[in-house]
């Protein structure tokens, strides 16, 4: 068996010491997944570090530059496994230049205040991942 592919991902929020809404990105292919919701990001080519493939990723589908906060540390190995064939690495992150756009794979984007996160159908993959989130910015908040 080959081992999975790693994506990687951004929580983007609105301030990253006191985030309030959350990015979240439609997909518009492949057919399967069009009208879920997810977070911008993608596939580590073979020579890239990750941070700098998320960089490039957001640079690509949302014509923005991302500044990195924490990593949201998975439960799988500290991956998240989204699939068989796929396991992903998230961190949150800010925009520091630029206004997001969906130029790639995506047909809207939306700003969700933090308590609304789940008023959109996410990818199934990406339910536990928001929960996660929630509950990380929750404690963040308390300390």
């Amino acid at each position: 068996m080959t081992s999975p592919v790693l994506v990687v991902a951004a929580a983007i929020v609105d301030d990253l010491d006191d985030p309030r809404e959350l990015l979240a990105a439609r997909r518009a292919v492949p057919a399967r997944l069009a009208g879920r919701w997810e977070f911008p990001g993608g596939k580590v080519d073979a020579d890239e570090e990750p941070e700098a493939a998320l960089h490039r990723e957001i640079r690509e589908e949302l014509g923005a530059r991302i500044g990195l906060g924490d990593e949201l540390v998975g439960p799988d190995g500290g991956l998240w496994r989204l699939s068989d064939e796929y396991v992903m690495r998230i961190w949150l992150a800010e925009v520091v230049d630029g206004a997001p756009e969906p130029l790639e794979e995506h047909d809207e984007l939306r700003w969700l205040p933090m308590s609304q996160v789940h008023d959109v159908p996410w990818l199934d993959a990406d339910i536990r991942i928001v929960d996660a989130l929630q509950e990380f910015i929750s404690r963040a908040a308390h300390r």
